[in-house]
């Protein structure tokens, strides 16, 4: 079937599904990341087949962390969609906090989302959130950078061969730095970035007790090797830097190499946004010989909150916007490169999107993800850049923060570490862990 004659159907299913419906005027928050700024752009297309206009809240990621979980436990009421992560959804579905996406129709075709996108935004086996998209993480290297200096990236290698790549391609005169990757304070932010690092290390956030593990010789490990690299390598101010700064930094031609949400490859990619368009290379996260790899699993995706006036038109606007439509409309408008990522399987079974050259290094790096057993040694949680308990969200900001305060230069790493271990060892022990 052609792209053309498909999108027509799917806007006469659309049209059908909503021809009684009564317009209304839905408010979604969500986060300023590439992929939502360009649904934003076609929100008129939904608006024509369903009349429902459409006010955004568009945040920045912690901001956004913030803002959606007070409001939704406070019922404060203030969005009818919420974009939300695999941390929120199986914890608020659980408390009553979600509508249900039980209802969702067959021609949207549920079964087609990842198993492991649709795994991690249940609970008790109903979905809660659909993924607009999904990802894991990856190395995005400059490949000009890495010839000059005499390198080779393996595809899946060590976190001692990044170091030595940072170092061989840091060019301080002309501003390149050899590595960029997150330090800015914030669970979701810095704070995913280096627990993910810290599992290919041997480190985990709670023994099988529920006992905090700052005080183990993989944390330290962690934070050394980490800082060590970013004070040689990395770029100045680095502990102030998340996605959207290390993003346009690589934009800019001033990172080397970037570790970060296989999402972004669409971005550094595109001639459009990026100066080096042509001369971006990817490689699985790194190891560190221990069996893990450090790359995480996530997903942003759309919610309706319990207690919504408009659940009816949340409803059509989450099958618009996380649709195989949606992905053909922007596959037509931008090309296959700049689809929303990681959600469905039909879209790596597509020829045309297996051309795309991060493509099969996207879904490796997902498919190697494991939430429910991701560190070396045993834990109690599901999880792996963030543990899925209710806590977790408010101890991991202050524990980052520590952090961060480490790669300003403000505090010695052992400081930090005995904050982080005494904070949530008091935060666990209230919560009756």
């Amino acid at each position: 079937m052609s792209l053309k004659v498909s999108t027509l159907l799917s806007a006469c299913a659309v049209t059908a599904l909503t021809t009684a419906a009564t317009a209304e005027t839905i408010t979604i928050a969500t986060v300023n990341n590439g992929d939502m700024i360009r649904m934003q752009g076609y929100t008129d297309d939904f608006t024509a087949k369903t009349g429902h206009e459409v006010e955004w809240v568009t945040l920045e990621e912690n901001v956004l962390r913030q803002r959606v979980t007070t409001d939704i436990s406070t019922k404060g009421g203030a969005f009818d969609i919420m974009t939300i992560g695999m941390y929120e959804t199986p914890i608020w579905g659980a408390n009553g906090w979600l509508v249900p996406l039980d209802n969702l129709s067959e021609a949207y075709d549920a079964a087609d989302i990842l198993p492991a996108m649709a795994g991690g935004l249940s609970h008790d086996g109903t979905l809660y959130a659909a993924p607009f998209y999904g990802e894991s993480s990856m190395i995005m290297y400059r490949t000009d950078l890495m010839e000059a200096a005499g390198m080779e990236m393996p595809d899946a290698p060590t976190w001692e061969f990044i170091r030595e790549a940072a170092a061989a391609m840091t060019d301080r005169d002309n501003e390149i730095n050899g590595i960029c990757l997150r330090g800015k304070a914030g669970w979701g932010e810095g704070g995913a970035f280096i627990t993910a690092m810290s599992n290919s290390f041997g480190a985990r956030w709670f023994d099988e007790d529920w006992k905090p593990q700052f005080d183990t010789q993989p944390w330290k490990d962690t934070l050394e090797f980490y800082v060590g690299m970013m004070n040689e390598s990395g770029p100045p101010g680095y502990a102030t830097n998340g996605f959207n700064e290390n993003l346009s930094l690589f934009q800019q031609g001033k990172c080397g190499m970037w570790i970060d949400a296989t999402v972004a490859a669409s971005f550094v990619t595109n001639p459009d946004d990026s100066t080096v368009a042509d001369k971006v290379g990817f490689a699985l996260a790194p190891d560190n010989g221990l069996g893990k790899r450090s790359n995480w699993l996530w997903a942003w995706a759309l919610a309706i909150p319990a207690g919504t006036q408009k659940a009816d038109a949340a409803l059509q606007f989450i099958e618009w916007a996380t649709s195989k439509d949606y992905i053909e409309l922007v596959a037509a408008k931008e090309g296959w490169a700049n689809v929303p990522p990681g959600a469905r399987t039909s879209l790596y079974e597509n020829p045309e999107y297996q051309k795309v050259p991060f493509a099969k290094t996207t879904l490796d790096s997902i498919l190697s993800a494991d939430p429910g057993s991701p560190t070396v040694d045993p834990v109690p949680y599901v999880g792996i850049q963030f543990a899925a308990i209710p806590e977790f969200a408010g101890i991991a900001t202050e524990v980052s923060q520590e952090f961060s305060a480490v790669y300003a230069g403000q505090q010695s790493i052992d400081e930090a570490l005995e904050k982080a271990q005494a904070l949530t060892a008091d935060a666990m022990e209230a919560a009756g862990y």
